[in-house]
């Protein structure tokens, strides 16, 4: 299953549709949805390895104006919107007791969540929530999501050949680690937030 996955995902990124889904992916990930863009970037970069800075860009740009909608969602629709995801989180309860310190020390939060696998959305929407100063927000999400996909598509693009015959052949383990860091960024929101 996996493996047909990979395979209808390459075959996607050489189409030309590939960098529409990529800048969906890369939007809504920043405020609702639950998979990284790394997801179609590292196929695609794999597919295309001389794209890989508009490759990134795309990634970066559309990630950017999606945390833009995370940021509004807390701003906007805490109660309709925000409340229901911290809740699915397990953060509701935490939210006025450290909403002043993440006003103080949130740019580091976001950037760290903007560079990590750590759910980049939650602190989108929690930015906005807590009234993070807007270009603070930006600044750091422009740094920390550049940084991220940048240097991952350039190690693609530099070292694609290995790093493909590398994916492809443990590409069930690489996998099951993917899947554990994005279940354990979920988890550490519980514990570290």
């Amino acid at each position: 299953m996996i493996r047909r996955l990979y395979d209808w995902t390459m075959g996607l990124a050489r189409t030309r549709h590939a960098d529409k889904a990529l800048a969906a992916v890369s939007f809504a990930e920043s405020s609702i949805f639950p998979i990284p863009p790394d997801a179609l970037l590292v196929p695609m970069v794999l597919a295309q390895r001389h794209r890989w800075v508009r490759l990134a860009l795309i990634c970066t740009v559309a990630s950017v104006l999606g945390a833009f909608l995370g940021y509004a969602i807390g701003a906007l629709f805490m109660d309709l919107i925000g409340d229901p995801i911290l809740q699915f989180y397990g953060k509701a309860n935490s939210f006025e007791k450290i909403q002043g310190l993440y006003n103080e020390w949130g740019g580091w939060g976001v950037l760290f969540a903007a560079v990590t696998p750590f759910p980049y959305k939650v602190l989108t929407i929690f930015s906005g929530a807590t009234g993070l100063n807007f270009v603070v927000f930006t600044i750091v999400s422009i740094i920390g999501r550049a940084a991220r996909f940048f240097l991952v598509a350039w190690l693609l693009g530099r070292y694609g050949e290995p790093l493909q015959r590398f994916i492809e052949r443990w590409l069930n383990w690489l996998f099951l680690a993917f899947m554990i860091l994005l279940v354990g960024g979920f988890v550490s929101i519980k514990y570290l937030v």
